[in-house]
């Protein structure tokens, strides 16, 4: 277990936060509550800026000598990334993960948090608001799934499969035109590719068992710290396609959280077969 850090507390933060102002404004927002930031799909509501207020107030009395670092703060100062990167201790949070999900009324997005030490990520909690359940790991102690009531369940990641019938969840939006072309091509190889639009939930889905293997391209921390840690620790394999480790610092390249090594190697050889 990580000394000093009350995940449980943590875990019922972001179900406060939830409870408070996330969910009285599912479908309940009007036009001026949604505002694009950099596209069409790339949306902030009231609901982001509300929740994340409320977790970065509470933020400070649980961890109080932690940088806080959540994705609407960054959108404000940018500057935050830099400091986040030498931070000794920091918190990151995606206060509403799948945002166009949430502001079109679609019942999938999650709350996410990571704490993050020296750039090791020590902690990782994906709660989600309407199933009321929290996934939540610690760095060498394992995940769980820790319902609304406190019961808990341990999380075990999936066996591989063959690629033909394996569940793949591929984000293939953020990848470069050329990139995202060669992929496409290469998807008929699974049995089923999707793309819920949430992080949160893909990486759920990879940790529970009901994925192999969840493939990204945009790797910002709030992203993908909460999960990769989760999956991990269920029996995970967390690699970047190129090999290489994927760590806080990483802004680029491609991500794929498999369920294990098997299926790790498969997905990269199969959707990325330059990438080796």
């Amino acid at each position: 277990m990580t000394a000093n850090i009350d995940v449980a507390r943590l875990a019922d933060l972001l179900r406060e936060a939830a409870r408070a102002e996330i969910m009285p404004r599912f479908r309940n927002l009007s036009d001026a509550d949604i505002r694009e930031k950099t596209s069409a799909t790339d949306l902030v509501t009231e609901a982001d800026e509300a929740a994340e207020r409320f977790i970065a107030r509470e933020c400070r009395s649980i961890l109080p000598d932690a940088l806080f670092v959540g994705e609407e703060s960054v959108a404000a100062e940018p500057a935050l990334l830099d400091r986040f990167d030498e931070a000794d201790l920091a918190v990151v949070v995606d206060p509403v993960d799948g945002t166009a999900n949430f502001a079109a009324g679609v019942p999938l997005f999650a709350v996410m948090m990571a704490v993050v030490s020296r750039g090791e990520t020590v902690a990782g909690l994906i709660y989600d608001p309407l199933g009321d359940d929290c996934m939540l790991a610690e760095k060498g102690a394992g995940a769980l799934r820790r319902s609304g009531d406190g019961e808990a369940a341990v999380l075990r990641t999936a066996s591989a499969a063959p690629l033909k019938e394996a569940v793949g969840c591929v984000s293939y939006s953020n990848f470069p035109a050329s990139e995202k072309t060669a992929l496409l091509s290469r998807l008929d190889k699974l049995n089923i590719a999707a793309n819920y639009r949430c992080a949160g939930h893909e990486y759920r889905l990879v940790a529970s068992g009901g994925a192999h293997f969840a493939v990204y391209s945009k790797l910002m921390p709030w992203d993908h710290l909460p999960g990769t840690l989760i999956v991990s620790e269920a029996g995970g394999h967390i690699m970047k396609a190129d090999g290489s480790p994927y760590t806080s610092r990483d802004r680029k390249g491609t991500l794929i959280a498999a369920c294990d090594e098997a299926a790790w190697r498969a997905c990269r050889d199969g959707l990325f077969p330059d990438a080796a």
